[in-house]
């Protein structure tokens, strides 16, 4: 009976996920943090596959090291930078990819980016010590929404925003660009133009090569001194440092981020958790129940396929 593992399941949330309990053949074991679980050691020595819950475990040579007998690895959504496919194929280890969906990420932004501006979370905090309306926030209506790519999430990002009557301006590719303007939002002639101009910016793009520390404190120091940053896609798409030193410099005024350099973050203490000026939310724009029903069936679905001969979705042959 293969023995399928998911790493790095934080809230043990996959043990409440029915589909992946429902076929007999296999035995299916969810694991907390690996730095921490004392489970883990063992029972990735004898995995023959995981499933990965988005980019949360990085597959490379220390962690192969810990698998001998790994055949599969069933990555939840689209792989991504965490897997290093080509020691995988070395290896003999076979890499397969689902689906997901944009709403619970797009839903999340968009949560950042009314609280943030409306001074909620703020408020909130200062009533819990006793005070009594600290903060005085605004509305989002009338105001312009900048959004960094325009992928599935950003697309309906933009669609949240317009519904609140905000105007909605586009920076990223020359695709992106384009369906920006066929779809009648404001597209800027320069990039200086687009932080300059936009009262809140949100980043959905994907991290790689191309995209990595694109966003500078260049960019960052053109912002308004009262708009707002969101961050809910990479942390690496920021250049190392900027945001902090772009915030400490008064532009922009504020920031809310889901994803951070290093993580799971277990320290209070964390520099980013101690500004006032920064929204932090634990990465969970892809974490509610509805999302990952559709990852893991997805994501598990390919485990049995590969387990009965069928090897046509593996992405590293």
């Amino acid at each position: 009976m293969p023995l399928v593992i998911i790493p790095d399941d934080y809230q043990k949330a996959t043990k409440q996920i029915k589909a992946l309990y429902q076929n007999s053949h296999f035995e299916v074991v969810s694991l907390g943090d690996l730095g921490s679980d004392p489970k883990a050691e063992t029972l990735l020595s004898k995995a023959d596959a995981l499933i990965l819950i988005r980019e949360r475990t990085l597959i490379d040579e220390e962690f192969l090291s810990k698998t001998p007998n790994l055949k599969l690895i069933s990555q939840t959504g689209k792989v991504a930078y965490n897997i290093d496919l080509e020691l995988c194929k070395q290896r003999g280890i076979a890499v397969v990819e689902g689906v997901g969906s944009p709403i619970a990420a797009a839903e999340l932004a968009w949560l950042l980016i009314q609280s943030s501006i409306r001074k909620f979370t703020l408020s909130v905090e200062a009533m819990k010590q006793g005070q009594w309306q600290t903060e005085l926030g605004d509305t989002v209506a009338g105001k312009t929404l900048g959004i960094i790519g325009y992928g599935k999430i950003g697309q309906l990002v933009a669609k949240y925003a317009r519904a609140f009557d905000m105007n909605v301006q586009v920076w990223g590719s020359t695709r992106a660009q384009e369906q920006a303007r066929q779809e009648g939002l404001i597209v800027p002639d320069s990039r200086e133009e687009f932080f300059r101009t936009s009262d809140a910016i949100t980043v959905h793009q994907r991290l790689v090569k191309e995209t990595a520390g694109n966003i500078t404190f260049s960019d960052l120091t053109h912002m308004k001194p009262t708009a707002v940053f969101v961050n809910t896609a990479r942390s690496g798409l920021v250049e190392t440092g900027a945001l902090e030193k772009a915030l400490d410099s008064g532009t922009p005024g504020f920031a809310a981020l889901d994803v951070f350099d290093a993580e799971p973050i277990w320290d209070p203490n964390h520099p980013l958790l101690k500004r006032n000026n920064v929204l932090c939310s634990p990465h969970i724009g892809y974490v509610t129940k509805s999302c990952y029903d559709i990852y893991f069936e997805s994501a598990f679905k390919n485990v049995e396929r590969y387990f009965s001969g069928d090897e046509s979705h593996v992405v590293n042959k």
